[in-house]
């Protein structure tokens, strides 16, 4: 009864009227009550396996954010199905490797992907491809839905029960150091992640949630798409992130709850109608994702609203780490405390732990925990230690448990003995008024081993002067940390899901200084 299918079994049976959804359609939102939505999750659960799925195959996605892929997140729950998002951003080559890698046996398609599901299904192990809707249309998944019954499916007889240990969700890492691998969530997981954020922020039933992340982020499902369904909220769901818009939605929709990665609080935050927007309905903003700057949590705080943040990773669903309420500003820049059913620690390369105040390892354990990489037992049995899960972050804890991050362990820069964590100095670097954004990494030094290097994003019409940059640094930082130098560029170098690719940063920069270096022809 725990399984994630009967949330939606149970809500439309306690609250059948109750909008679940507002979604683009009809030239705007449609409300999507909860009768209605379990309607359609039970015709596509039967549509899937009359389809020739059977107990434990793969469903891949390819779209926007949209209606049908909550549906197929549910249906593909009661159907003991496993659900592969595939990232929106990836070029066909990577997209056929993930479906290789899963084995997906049906692809559903968003309408702006259509013309890629035959060469996917081609070149995969995927045997059909079905083309969602466009906002407002039915199309061929419409009549493939219209086809089966809205009555609740029934397993086949002699199958076993759908229950907390079904794997659900394959979410693809991001790969940035090779092949991504997947991680394979059970509904146990998402069980967790969502009990996680609803005991520990108060998520409830009078909530409404704007999903800005993209669903085929494990952000986009779990921060927070299923929780606020789980306790029997709204969520609007526009197809993309666009601040204009969101600040319309979060207006005129009477939004609650907006979770973001600190880009999209920036770009709310810089929009132009941000500071007219009426925000007297949100209870807090969220972020998550990457360690979230202070001046940014500043900028909201100074407003009048309440800003929060936490940490997790697609392996932990994502909820782990979650920063209540009552510190938003006291623990500015902490991610909090362990959610409710979670446990952590701060640990050295020997596994030993740490006291407050000393920076290591953070590892984790909870049932949000990942079961698996798929398909590699090796990779898996290495991601732990002693049941604990490695998440590569280096953080700290102050003497009430909450958590401070400080960057990745094998981006940490050894400079003279002395470590540096490059988030320490981007957040400073950030806190500049004539910077945006600012990434630091470690360049080969013949006498110091690696010294630290920064690349950064100016304000518009603001120039860069290194020396006084640098004094300004000194005032903040050690001499060691300081950056030795500072690039601008226009933006960051990101990989698909939005993260700063380090190794491609160090390239890049080393190219450029020592082409500044070289006498000229």
């Amino acid at each position: 009864m725990q399984a994630v299918g009967f949330w939606m079994s149970k809500r439309s049976q306690m609250h059948p009227e109750r909008i679940a959804l507002t979604v683009p359609g009809g030239g705007g939102y449609v409300h999507v009550t909860y009768a209605q939505l379990n309607r359609r999750v039970n015709r596509l659960a039967r549509a899937l396996r009359s389809a020739g799925l059977s107990r434990g195959d793969r469903v891949a996605i390819l779209s926007l954010n949209c209606p049908e892929f909550v549906e197929l997140l549910f249906a593909a729950a009661k159907a003991g199905l496993i659900v592969v998002p595939l990232n929106v951003r990836l070029a066909v080559p990577e997209w056929r490797y993930q479906l290789a890698d899963s084995g997906a046996r049906l692809l559903l398609v968003g309408p702006e992907f259509a013309a890629h599901g035959p060469v996917l299904q081609q070149e995969t192990t995927v045997e059909r491809v079905i083309v969602l809707p466009a906002p407002g249309e039915t199309g061929e998944y419409g009549a493939w839905l219209a086809a089966h019954s809205d009555d609740e499916p029934v397993l086949p007889a002699g199958e076993p029960p759908v229950t907390l240990d079904e794997r659900f969700i394959i979410c693809y890492t991001s790969g940035t150091t090779g092949k991504p691998k997947g991680a394979v969530l059970t509904q146990g997981n998402q069980f967790a992640n969502a009990l996680n954020s609803c005991m520990t922020l108060d998520i409830s039933g009078r909530d409404t949630t704007i999903t800005l992340l993209p669903m085929f982020h494990v952000g986009g499902i779990g921060l927070f798409t299923l929780p606020t369904l789980y306790a029997g909220g709204r969520v609007v769901l526009p197809r993309r992130f666009d601040p204009g818009e969101a600040l319309r939605l979060i207006e005129t929709e009477r939004v609650t709850i907006v979770f973001g990665v600190p880009t999209i609080h920036r770009a709310l935050l810089q929009h132009p109608d941000f500071d007219k927007t009426d925000f007297r309905s949100v209870r807090y903003f969220y972020s998550g994702g990457a360690p979230c700057p202070v001046d940014l949590i500043r900028a909201f705080h100074s407003r009048g609203l309440a800003f929060g943040q936490g940490y997790g990773l697609t392996e932990t669903s994502p909820t782990h780490f979650l920063l209540v309420p009552e510190d938003f500003e006291r623990k500015a820049g902490s991610i909090g405390r362990p959610a409710l059913h979670a446990e952590a620690r701060i640990v050295d390369a020997n596994g030993q732990d740490l006291p407050p105040g000393q920076v290591g390892e953070v590892v984790v354990r909870g049932p949000n925990v990942f079961k698996e990489y798929w398909g590699k037992p090796q990779e898996t049995a290495a991601a732990f230690r002693d049941g604990w899960f490695r998440t590569g972050d280096l953080g700290w804890a102050d003497e009430e448990g909450c958590v401070t991050l400080v960057g990745r362990l094998k981006e940490m820069i050894i400079s003279g003995g002395e470590n540096i964590y490059p988030v320490e100095v981007e957040q400073v670097l950030e806190s500049h008024p004539d910077i945006v954004e600012a990434a630091v990494v470690g360049l080969p030094d013949p006498h110091w081993g690696e010294t630290p290097h920064a690349a950064i994003v100016l304000r518009p019409g603001a120039n860069l002067d290194s020396a006084a940059l640098s004094a300004w640094c000194r005032q903040r930082l050690a001499g060691y940390k300081v950056p030795k130098s500072f690039t601008v560029v226009e933006a960051l170098p990101r990989n698909a899901a939005g993260k700063v690719e380090k190794p491609k940063l160090v390239t890049m920069l080393s190219e450029q200084l020592g082409a500044e270096q070289r006498p000229s022809a």
